[in-house]
């Protein structure tokens, strides 16, 4: 029998148990779990977390995770009192944008299959007969909530050491009161874990450490980006005799902290003042978001020593600051006039973990092979955590799409301790608010630009960020043009949620770039150069396209996961024998190529590849539109005809004596090139173009009508209409493997799986009457069941109809009606064949 690797785990809180427990499920057997406060009482977030669990989310990852840890803590018993009270859970609305989320919350949840309702007032009262039903001091009053009858309470200390017990039991050595002091490595890998009682040696270190993960990630070289904030957490006295039920006490495991059985009403969130709300027995635990965020220092923090750790004293517990926590009080006495007969009669700030986009961290340290995180993780997704990083140990990847919840998915920038600082304390400031889909952070701003920002701010470009660049969304010089449109190309009008971030603007630029000639900035599209002696072997072996061609051919393809599903899609332009140009998707394909890349040098010396990140010194320009040769002809003297350069080819030009590389490639689904330059080129590219194009009415066109002309092409998004979760087949991507090609990763998967029909797959809709909008995660009914979920959408200009696409049951063919939930609403949409617009290819060839 092949010995499993040396684990050690550090941290033994409700994540570290729980994976503990997970890779002994595995069959893994030598694991040690390290933890710098005692056992029994450790002393970080674990032990203070109110233990929530509210399961639905806008992400389907989180939903899973928090579905799984319900599930988990249901079964994990003793006495036959399980770890987890299944109180429901219950959001109330007070004012009408919360009641109008509410109806996309459920839509989310029903999306991601948890069961989920909405009530009324009266219901609500049912359900919650401590609720204020008059109105409130701020004139608002209940007007409906959102009952999710599996979500509830889970008695996070108690789970910890009912997995500790059964994790030592299967062999799991636990070292209590050790103080992690560095990551032992050699050669670019780790070796072990130092502590102040020595060496604990290991092949694969995961940092389960909590608040304290950043400390330790950069014990091995790692930035973890993470910010540890206080949140104030209080309970009160008794509640009058009046409220109180003599229910009899639930049975508890000697020696421990009782379960959450003790609660009887669901917890409850109302959101509109950033409180939550659970009982403690006769008591009420009131949660506050609604203060100030109070970053923690973690080098302040007191040591406590295991004989001092207790309920009321631990590091993660802060001395409360009542100050802050007035308002939320009268607020919540408000809501629960009960509370007026109670006071508070305990309160702290207590340490948790927030991120720049507010995700959880998790992975592998590109630098370092067999460092793990796992940070940045609460009690609500902790088991679906720790199982989706088994199986990323055991079985090479997870079998839950983790592209959200990356380590490496943030670029540099966005790792430094200022901007972690900000956008940390802002998702704290955020947490409860209605946030829309597309709603850019306010700052920190302008952190990345392209060369022609200048000229977009010139032109009135609304900007939208993502990875902290600035990427224009529309331009607000185009709106006279508004008075030019053919009536055939004015969308109709959208509703208010729809409506936000979006101008009718977009209309013109899509018209334009069909018609005329467009310019886009496809800067922020993520570059990266692959070069040297082994550079096409590593291509041929992570992608699925063959990458075996002449100079100046450009291929798109997969890298796909080891179980055939799509880890992401890139462009893969062959500029030399042994160089190489890609579009990848962000950052964590960067670190993926480059850790294939230098374990595949270290292997073969002769075969060394060089990965290099290329995008801020280079821009790009998308000049697209049926009028885009006459306007490069004025300005270039090389051909450009189909025979000098082919739809997917590339070659180096000079537009205006500027060294250029075109290729021969369009996302919006019209003639035109990517023209790539150096930075210190890309203003007076731009400015060259654009004059050019004047005479044939050329615009400057944003995210707006990219969007919609690309859906109208049929052409996916990765991360939004595609996962690790699906395969090429089902995606409609099957074209991106190459027929014959073998030895790929995923190869074998895609092989095994050759003569299984798919269960779904994704289509294409449009909406049936021609202007109701949806905007993505919607659920989509079948024959009145909810089947599915729309993935993106957008109105198309050129087919006159909003588009959306969704996974449905392969069983949905071409015509058959379907309809989508929007808000509580449904609305009829029809299944068509794609690409909607130039399905021979004769406008990208022309």
């Amino acid at each position: 029998m092949s010995r499993t690797p040396r684990v050690v785990i550090i941290g033994a809180g409700i994540v570290g148990a729980n994976l503990a427990d997970e890779l002994v499920a595995r069959g893994w057997d030598n694991i040690t779990v390290v933890e710098q406060g005692p056992l029994e009482l450790a002393g970080g977030s674990t032990s203070h977390a109110p233990g929530l669990v509210f399961q639905t989310n806008p992400s389907k990852t989180m939903t899973e995770f928090a579905a799984y840890t319900v599930d988990k803590l249901l079964s994990l018993r003793a006495d036959g009192v399980s770890c987890f009270n299944q109180v429901g859970g219950l959001e109330l609305a007070t004012t009408e944008a919360r009641l109008h989320d509410l109806k996309r919350k459920l839509g989310l949840a029903t999306s991601w299959g948890i069961e989920a309702r909405l009530i009324d007032p009266d219901e609500c009262e049912k359900h919650y007969p401590l609720l204020n039903t008059d109105p409130l001091a701020n004139g608002n009053r209940v007007l409906g909530g959102l009952l999710v009858p599996s979500d509830g309470l889970a008695s996070a200390a108690r789970a910890v050491q009912l997995l500790i017990r059964r994790t030592r039991d299967a062999g799991v050595a636990y070292l209590g009161s050790t103080r992690v002091t560095g990551i032992a490595q050699a050669a670019g890998r780790v070796t072990g874990v130092e502590t102040d009682d020595g060496v604990v040696p290991a092949e694969i270190v995961v940092s389960c450490a909590g608040f304290w993960g950043r400390e330790v990630g950069r014990m091995a070289g790692l930035e973890v980006p993470l910010l540890p904030l206080a949140h104030q957490y209080v309970t009160t006295t008794a509640l009058p005799e009046q409220f109180r039920r003599n229910d009899p006490p639930a049975a508890q495991l000697p020696g421990l902290q009782g379960p959450s059985s003790e609660a009887r009403l669901p917890i409850l969130r109302y959101q509109d003042r950033d409180l939550y709300f659970r009982e403690h027995g006769d008591r009420m635990g009131i949660g506050s978001y609604a203060h100030r965020p109070m970053p923690v220092d973690i080098g302040t923090l007191p040591r406590v020593g295991a004989d001092e750790m207790s309920a009321h004293r631990m590091p993660s517990r802060l001395e409360f600051t009542p100050e802050d926590f007035l308002p939320s009080w009268e607020d919540s006495r408000d809501l629960l006039p009960a509370l007026r007969g109670a006071e508070i009669e305990d309160g702290f700030n207590g340490i948790f973990s927030f991120t720049p986009d507010g995700g959880p961290l998790l992975g592998e340290a590109p630098e370092l092979g067999g460092f793990f995180v796992a940070e940045a993780v609460w009690v609500t997704h902790s088991a679906g955590v720790a199982r989706a990083m088994a199986e990323l140990l055991v079985e090479g990847q997870s079998r839950t799409d983790l592209h959200g919840c990356e380590i490496t998915r943030f670029e540099e920038v966005q790792t430094s301790d200022a901007y972690v600082d900000e956008t940390s304390r802002q998702n704290f400031v955020e947490v409860y608010d209605v946030i829309h889909p597309l709603q850019p952070r306010e700052s920190p701003r302008d952190l990345r630009v392209s060369p022609f920002h200048a000229r977009q701010k010139e032109l009135g470009a609304f900007f939208l960020e993502s990875a902290g660049w600035e990427r224009p969304h529309w331009f607000e010089a185009n709106r006279p043009l508004l008075d030019e449109l053919p009536d055939e190309w004015r969308a109709p009008e959208r509703d208010e949620w729809s409506a936000r971030f979006h101008s009718p603007v977009s209309a013109v630029e899509a018209w334009k770039t069909r018609t005329a000639v467009a310019l886009y900035d496809m800067t922020p599209l993520k570059r990266l150069e692959v070069a040297g002696p082994g550079a096409l072997g590593l291509l041929q072996r992570l992608g699925t396209g063959n990458i075996a061609k002449k100079p100046g051919a450009v291929t798109y393809c997969l890298l796909l996961a080891g179980d055939g599903g799509i880890r992401s899609d890139v462009t893969v332009a062959r500029l030399g024998e042994e160089r190489f140009q890609l579009g990848v998707n962000g950052n964590v394909d960067f670190a993926y190529l480059r850790t294939e890349a230098a374990r595949q040098s270290a292997a073969d010396p002769a075969r060394w590849v060089h990965v290099a990140d290329t995008t801020g010194g280079t821009c790009c320009i998308g000049l697209w539109g049926p009028l885009a040769r006459e306007v490069i002809g004025k300005v270039s003297g090389d051909d450009y005809s189909n025979d000098a350069l082919r739809y997917f080819r590339a070659k180096r030009v000079h537009i205006g004596g500027i060294p250029v590389t075109a290729m021969r490639l369009s996302y919006v689904g019209e003639l035109g090139w990517e023209l790539y330059a150096s930075a210190e080129h890309g203003l007076r590219l731009w400015d060259l173009l654009f004059e050019a194009g004047r005479e044939h009415g050329i615009v400057a066109a944003g995210r707006g009508a990219f969007n919609s002309l690309r859906l109208e092409k049929g052409y996916r998004l990765w991360g939004t209409d595609m996962t690790s979760e699906h395969r090429p087949d089902q995606a409609g991507l099957g074209f991106a493997v190459a027929k014959g090609k073998e030895g790929f990763v995923g190869a074998e998967a895609l092989a095994a799986r050759a003569d299984r029909p798919e269960e779904k797959v994704l289509r294409c809709l449009t909406v049936d009457d021609g202007t109701s909008m949806v905007l993505g995660k919607e659920p989509v009914y079948v024959d009145g069941e909810a089947r599915g979920y729309v993935t993106s959408a957008a109105y198309g200009y050129t087919v006159r109809a909003p588009i959306a696409y969704a996974w449905l049951p392969a069983t949905v063919g071409v015509g058959d009606a379907v309809s989508i939930e929007y808000f509580g609403e449904r609305i009829a949409a029809t299944a068509r064949a794609e690409p909607l617009v130039d399905p021979g290819m004769e406008r990208l060839r022309g």
